[in-house]
């Protein structure tokens, strides 16, 4: 313990992910989110439509007007962020790390060192499949959910990525 050092780092020569060119989520995969979201707002018009037919009584003239007026700015907005999420969504894959970039208002990244990587999930869709897309997810120790769910890749490229990440896994052990 003589040789001890605590030496400051100079935080202005860390590498900075800000510069990092990060790859778009596959252009096919809005579809994806798109039918999704139709899916969502057929919830949306077909719960007050079945309960109408159901309890006619609970239905004034008041509650589908405001049901009129609520379901399409509600819709909008739905199908307004979901473009603009799916905008601002990106990955990278560097040398020590996995970098994921997703948000609407706040844009958020999370990084994750190879050496943290647990266990690597490829998983496709009904919808995603039909498009020929999947999802990469990438567990790190401690959490029983995944650390990063990269959505909107060709199959191909998430089986290459998960080759790639796997790789990096059996070289630690």
């Amino acid at each position: 313990m003589e040789n001890f050092t605590n030496e400051i780092i100079d935080i202005n020569q860390l590498p900075k992910f800000e510069e990092v060119t990060f790859t778009n989520l596959h252009p096919k995969y809005i579809r994806v989110v798109l039918i999704n979201v139709a899916i969502i707002i057929g919830i949306l018009i077909l719960v007050p439509v079945l309960i109408s037919v159901f309890k006619p009584e609970l239905f004034s003239g008041r509650v589908w007007l405001v049901l009129g007026a609520f379901i399409p700015i509600i819709s909008l907005l739905i199908i307004v962020f979901s473009y603009i999420g799916f905008q601002k969504k990106g990955f990278a894959f560097r040398k020590h790390d996995v970098l994921f970039r997703h948000g609407i208002i706040a844009v958020n990244t999370v990084v994750i060192p190879y050496n943290r990587v647990q266990h690597v999930a490829l998983h496709e869709g009904l919808v995603s499949r039909f498009f020929g897309l999947a999802k990469i997810e990438i567990f790190t120790a401690g959490g029983s959910s995944s650390d990063i769910e990269i959505p909107g890749i060709e199959k191909e490229q998430a089986e290459n990525i998960k080759q790639l990440l796997m790789g990096k896994i059996q070289k630690q052990l």
